[in-house]
């Protein structure tokens, strides 16, 4: 008679399988003999681009230099041409004696982001009140006229504070948008759900180029004689319904997913609607959502760069007038691979965020 399987005990877990390095590579890379063919190819590959870049951005590479006959002589990337023109690139068309202010206000962004994406900090009157200190000065510090500074007209605000605060706009402004788009569309009301669909699809289906052009040509045409709405308010509004739009399709397939036992319950404790929908229904949605939305956020800061069609000098459009130089035309790849990995740094940043507080979500739910 063979051996009887012993079964583990009902409810005890049962030991965890170790599973070192070595069982890694043969489950996973030496698994079978085209496993290994492709595997090898494929480190073949990787070593040598990856030498290389190494040679060419760090070995061979040129990082400082005021004259491009020094890249010429070299091998590798002409890095210099960032270090010579990184005011520029960082901040447009910007006064240059005043470059301190629009560093100073990234520096506010960034700190009063940093604050208000760690959950310690997650108080609605307490977050409401540095914010509203944090946009005051960064406006103060932008366009001046208050403290002694002299005024700087929009027009001229550029670089990677004007990509900031359009992006910031963008969301700040869209998103509250896209969530009553989506209640709309799921409305029971015919033309409250009309009127949501009708937005939805029609600026879903027209180029955001289309609507940057809307709202810096067309718009103004529509204005009391002698009133004009400023140009950066106008196009940051723009991108926010761009965005509002496609924020809204995912905040509906999130309504959709919570179970109708989750709105039947909250009847049956006699909540009304909106307060069913802000304390049960719209923090659920949020959550299933929660990937496709900060995807959509992301997006949304690159898509800041389309201003350049309009004239408006974010870091991408900067960095394109400063390869007008015909000194450093030659090196422009190393500038726009620069520009490239500062749009990588932030929404890289926003992946890495976004899946810490997802893997905190799902530990909360168990």
């Amino acid at each position: 008679m063979a051996d009887a399987q012993i079964l583990p005990a009902p409810g005890r877990r049962q030991p965890r399988v170790s599973r070192t390095a070595a069982w890694w590579l043969k489950d996973r890379i030496f698994s079978s003999p085209f496993h290994v063919a492709l595997s090898i190819v494929v480190l073949v590959g990787a070593a040598f681009i990856g030498q290389f870049l190494l040679r060419w951005g760090l070995l061979d590479a040129v990082f400082v230099a005021s004259d491009p006959a020094a890249c010429q002589a070299a091998k590798g990337a002409c890095w210099a041409v960032v270090y010579e023109k990184h005011r520029t690139i960082l901040f447009g068309l910007y006064p240059h004696s005043e470059h301190w202010r629009p560093t100073l206000a990234v520096c506010l962004y960034l700190v009063s982001l940093t604050i208000t994406l760690m959950p310690r900090f997650w108080n609605l009157r307490g977050l409401a009140l540095l914010w509203a200190c944090t946009v005051s000065a960064i406006g103060v510090l932008m366009y001046g006229g208050l403290f002694g500074l002299p005024e700087v007209a929009t027009s001229e605000w550029g670089g990677l504070a004007l990509t900031m605060i359009m992006f910031t706009g963008t969301v700040v402004m869209g998103f509250p948008v896209a969530v009553l788009l989506a209640l709309g569309r799921r409305s029971t009301l015919t033309l409250v759900r009309s009127v949501c669909v009708t937005i939805i699809e029609t600026l879903r289906g027209v180029p955001l180029i289309t609507i940057l052009f809307v709202a810096v040509n067309v718009l103004p045409l529509f204005l009391p004689a002698g009133s004009s709405v400023d140009k950066l308010l106008r196009v940051t509004i723009g991108i926010a319904i761009f965005f509002a739009c496609y924020q809204a399709e995912t905040i509906r397939g999130g309504l959709q997913a919570v179970p109708r036992g989750q709105y039947e319950a909250a009847q049956a404790l006699g909540l009304g609607y909106w307060q069913m929908t802000r304390v049960i229904i719209l923090p659920q949605a949020l959550k299933i959502a929660f990937p496709a939305i900060v995807n959509h956020i992301i997006a949304a800061l690159k898509n800041t760069s389309f201003v350049m069609i309009i004239g408006l000098f974010d870091i991408l459009n900067a960095t394109t007038s400063v390869m007008q130089d015909p000194v450093w035309r030659k090196y422009y790849v190393e500038a726009y691979v620069f520009v490239g990995l500062v749009y990588f740094v932030f929404g890289f940043a926003l992946s890495l965020y976004a899946r810490a507080m997802e893997t905190q979500m799902k530990k909360g739910h168990h």
